[in-house]
């Protein structure tokens, strides 16, 4: 059985993953902070974790996958108080929102999912043993403070020469502090009106690192095998993790890093003043198909940078409806039994070529390139007559392979619209909607029974010779987005 080989940030090196101590292969994959929607940066990380424990899964790998969910920063207090509601109700929107947005791509849920909130006494526990060395200490108004310089090792993961280090200095913001490298907030004390707790350590909220080490070590371990996360959270996030929970436990925390490049959206950073900044629900509303959105940002291996652009979207939207034609073709049609030796060995080649690419270093692009291979020399050899029983059936087992981690296959696309439309107009926010998706969607747009049921006129139209009403349905239907397509097995429709 084939180990995957994946890429460690921390030594720099590609690395076997493997699991040690226990059965299962325990990853840590840092998650959203729900104070608003997710934008499709975010879910590129997650989509490539997606791809890892689908990976690891189908090579026999039983998997323990933790995610955390920040319920509380400075960010999510600041529109609590603004709204004038608790941190609690402010967040359970955005929280379910993600987790819909995670069914829409396709995107697994991972086993544990820990929110901040519930771990508050893991958190002021872990303070306390640091204080307990002295390289956790309390300043006047009741915070609590990382004193940097007693860990000799901080910065060996992002790699970052950290000699100036101003010693003693204090870092007390959260939000995302990008070169921050002093001394960092453990805990925040209390400030009228905002949410805190009352604790051994006294009233307050927990600072942004301390959080994932907590929920870390509660659920998986003071040692476990992978943490995973976007590369914007290696410094000083992840660097920070380290620190703390290596001076506290005195072990490894993460054997292995595995970090997602940055996204640019038409070649520059995404920046909603730039006009390129989309949620998942913007590019729904816009006429996206969720299928074709998870497959493009699943297009570039997680190690390089990726642009996103439309355009792209067009083209993996042609991706996708060409392998689920594929797949179609493979089952609907009855082909003559036996095997064509000579495609057997091509459809074999594809799927180690695939498995070696996905095993090496999590090569989404080459896996794609075998699959596409297959695709083309199967439909050619189709077309000549070539094609036999024992072929398709192989295909159709290496397309369920590669569905198995790609997850594309299944087309969802109309009712995860229909979702977003329904989002929209709960939201007041129709003004966002493309008029296609309202032509195809909305209210006046055709179910799928009225469809099969225009089919059939059609078709009972073209028996009767009746050319004009069955070329009137067919521009009806097109007009609302609905192809057909004539073959020897019948009539099959599907929305554009």
């Amino acid at each position: 059985m084939a180990t995957l080989q994946l890429f460690n940030t921390l030594t720099g090196t590609v690395e076997s993953l493997t699991p040690q101590g226990t059965p299962e292969l325990r990853m840590y994959c840092c998650g959203p902070t729900v104070y608003d929607y997710g934008h499709i940066g975010n879910f590129r990380t997650f989509l490539h974790v997606d791809v890892l424990r689908r990976v690891l899964l189908q090579l026999g790998v039983p998997v323990r996958h933790v995610m955390n969910i920040t319920d509380v920063d400075d960010k999510i207090i600041r529109n609590a108080t603004a709204a004038q509601i608790p941190i609690g109700q402010y967040t359970a929107k955005y929280e379910q929102a993600f987790f819909e947005d995670l069914n829409a791509l396709g995107i697994q849920l991972p086993e544990v999912i820990a929110r901040a909130t519930e771990c508050i006494p893991e958190m002021v526990e872990l303070i306390q043993k640091l204080a307990a060395k002295d390289i956790a200490y309390q300043v006047e108004d009741g915070s609590w403070y990382f004193r940097l310089n007693r860990d000799p090792e901080y910065g060996k993961l992002s790699k970052k020469d950290l000699e100036h280090i101003e010693d003693g200095a204090r870092v007390d913001v959260d939000e995302y502090e990008k070169d921050a490298a002093r001394d960092f907030a453990l805990w925040k004390a209390a400030k009228p009106q905002e949410t805190s707790w009352q604790t051994a350590i006294g009233e307050g909220r927990p600072g942004w690192h301390i959080e994932c080490s907590a929920m870390a070590a509660k659920f998986l371990g003071d040692t476990f095998d992978l943490h995973a996360g976007g590369e914007d959270l290696m410094f000083p996030h992840h660097e920070n993790e380290i620190a703390q929970s290596e001076c506290a436990s005195g072990k490894t925390f993460a054997r292995h890093w595995m970090h997602v490049r940055f996204l640019l959206v038409e070649g520059r950073k995404m920046s909603k003043s730039e006009g390129n900044f989309y949620t998942l629900r913007d590019l729904l509303l816009k006429g996206q198909r969720a299928s074709a959105i998870r497959f493009l940002l699943l297009s570039v291996p997680y190690r390089n940078q990726m642009n996103f652009t439309l355009d792209g979207l067009v083209e993996s939207t042609n991706a996708v409806d060409r392998l689920r034609t594929f797949r179609q073709r493979l089952q609907s049609q009855a082909w003559p039994a036996g095997s064509n030796a000579e495609l057997a060995v091509t459809i074999q080649q594809a799927a180690e070529k695939y498995t070696s690419a996905l095993a090496h270093d999590l090569n989404t692009a080459e896996a794609r390139a075998a699959i596409f291979d297959m695709v083309r020399a199967a439909n050619t050899a189709a077309d000549h007559g070539l094609l036999q029983a024992d072929n398709a059936a192989a295909a159709l087992r290496v397309l369920a392979s590669f569905d198995a981690v790609f997850n594309i296959l299944e087309d969802r696309d109309a009712e995860l619209t229909k979702a977003a439309l329904a989002w929209a107009e709960a939201e007041g926010r129709m003004a966002e909607v493309a008029p296609e998706v309202l032509e195809k969607f909305g209210a006046n747009s055709l179910s799928d029974a009225a469809i099969e049921a225009l089919v059939a006129e059609r078709t009972q139209a073209k028996k009767t010779r009746n050319f004009a009403r069955a070329d009137a349905i067919r521009n009806e239907l097109l007009a609302k987005g609905i192809l057909l397509e004539d073959s020897k097995d019948g009539v099959r429709w599907k929305r554009k």
